[in-house]
């Protein structure tokens, strides 16, 4: 019995132990103030993406933190790991070099300019929108799939960021948030090319008009950051004649969060101002006539 109470209290006042115990109390500490304070915080903000952000800092802070106090307790143990640390890094390093190469992304996802929250982006064949970036993966809600259109389908994906550096990354809101986007409307020989063009483009500035001054101030700023032309931002119509019709094809750039609807917008315009150009201009289709099989008599032998 006393030989059990000796090892009890060998064991209690053993400095590796007290070590133990203050880094779980510690870290607990560290834990609890940060989520006390993401929590008070983000009562407070109202504006999202300053919650978002807010929210990430103080996560980072308190990894930070805690390895800062792994450091500080443990500092007079790190000289004799460093030669363990040198002959494992090899292997640890091939072991997980995707977990290596995911936070090298997360680095250059933090410092550099490829995407952040709140973009829509194509990562790894994925397309949505960025609702988080991890430390390891960036999370998407996905666009498209079985649902057409550039629409939510309801899936969350979670994206290596590793990807940064196989793939190409397309960014569609990032220095310039507006796409370029056509529809072309077929009009029959024989209608009025003049008055076909003037429906379209005032129907377009009408619909997108609106976008061509935010859109030539942001391509401006796009002509000073990189080497690239002075693009036209404003609607334009053009027309080729094939064997069928007259196609016009109206070119505009559009918020990249609404190009389906102001397509409708855009067809239902367009065709509304036609109707009522009592067929000074007529919109022209494919007909296709089906001619029956002539009789076919068999005779017996």
């Amino acid at each position: 019995m006393q030989g059990l109470e000796t090892t009890l209290k060998e064991w209690l006042f053993d400095a590796n132990v007290g070590r133990l115990v203050a880094m779980v109390l510690g870290l607990a500490v560290i834990v609890a103030v940060i989520r006390t304070a993401q929590r008070a915080l983000a009562s407070r903000i109202e504006d999202n993406t300053t919650r978002y952000r807010i929210r990430k800092a103080l996560g980072f802070a308190g990894y930070l933190a805690g390895f800062l106090y792994l450091a500080a307790l443990f500092s007079d143990k790190l000289g004799g790991l460093t030669v363990a640390f040198g002959v494992a890094g090899a292997g640890i390093a091939f072991a997980l070099q995707e977990v290596i190469a995911s936070i090298a992304g997360w680095l250059a996802l933090t410092f550099s300019n490829f995407y952040q929250p709140g973009d829509r982006v194509e990562l790894g064949g994925i397309k949505g929108d960025v609702i988080d970036i991890g430390v390891l993966r960036t999370t998407l809600m996905e666009l498209g799939q079985w649902v057409d259109g550039d629409l939510y389908n309801g899936r969350i994906v979670r994206v290596a960021n590793s990807f940064v550096f196989k793939a190409p990354v397309f960014n569609y809101s990032g220095d310039f948030p507006f796409l370029w986007d056509e529809i072309t409307v077929p009009v029959r020989f024989g209608s009025d090319r003049a008055e076909a063009r003037a429906i379209i483009t005032e129907v377009a500035d009408r619909v997108v008009g609106e976008y061509a001054t935010t859109a030539s101030t942001a391509w401006r700023g796009m002509v000073k950051k990189y080497r690239i032309e002075d693009a036209m931002v404003t609607p334009m119509v053009t027309m080729v004649a094939n064997d069928n019709w007259l196609q016009f094809t109206l070119r505009y750039v559009v918020d990249y969060r609404r190009r389906r609807g102001v397509k409708d917008a855009l067809y239902n315009g367009i065709m509304d101002r036609v109707d009522a150009s009592g067929g000074q201009v007529q919109l022209a289709s494919a007909t296709f006539e089906l001619v029956a099989a002539p009789p076919i008599t068999v005779q017996g032998s």
